[in-house]
């Protein structure tokens, strides 16, 4: 499994990326994401999943961006966004994406990791708790804010 950039070669194939029909409101299509990568260009860090040459799913950080408000002290780094294609879910790649985020932050001098969802039956809370993310207690446009400690192994 690797983590690659999107080009010109690839960012079409990105865009068929769909995760299954009861997933849809817990996780945005691709093609918003690579808007808001655009937008926050500085902030962002979208990668696509492969496995060999099999495009798998898609991926975003958020790095060092304020939490709140434009001037807000607090700034975080996380996982933004993750899209694993209907068909390649638990095969590991959410948690090899997840795992290179946090290896990303790491390399950046981060210490926290932090993740947004939707906490509803069937939505990530298991997945993204067993990665080691806990609820900090926040909730942030409806959905649970966790966060992860990168210092712990």
């Amino acid at each position: 499994m690797e983590l690659r950039t999107i080009d010109p070669g690839n960012y079409e194939a990105a865009l068929e990326i769909a995760v299954r029909p009861d997933q849809t409101d817990l996780v945005a299509p691709v093609v918003k994401s690579l808007a808001e990568a655009y937008v926050f260009g500085e902030q962002a860090w979208p990668r696509l999943i492969y496995d060999g040459d099999e495009l798998v799913g898609f991926v975003m950080a958020f790095l060092d961006i304020p939490w709140t408000v434009p001037d807000d002290p607090d700034r975080r780094s996380g996982l933004w966004r993750l899209n694993i294609a209907a068909g390649h879910q638990g095969s590991g790649y959410g948690t090899f994406a997840v795992e290179a985020v946090c290896a990303e932050i790491r390399a950046r001098g981060g210490t926290e990791a932090y993740v947004t969802y939707h906490a509803r039956e069937g939505g990530p809370a298991p997945f993204y708790a067993r990665l080691g993310f806990r609820p900090t207690g926040e909730i942030a446009d409806g959905e649970t804010v966790a966060v992860r400690d990168l210092s712990l192994p």
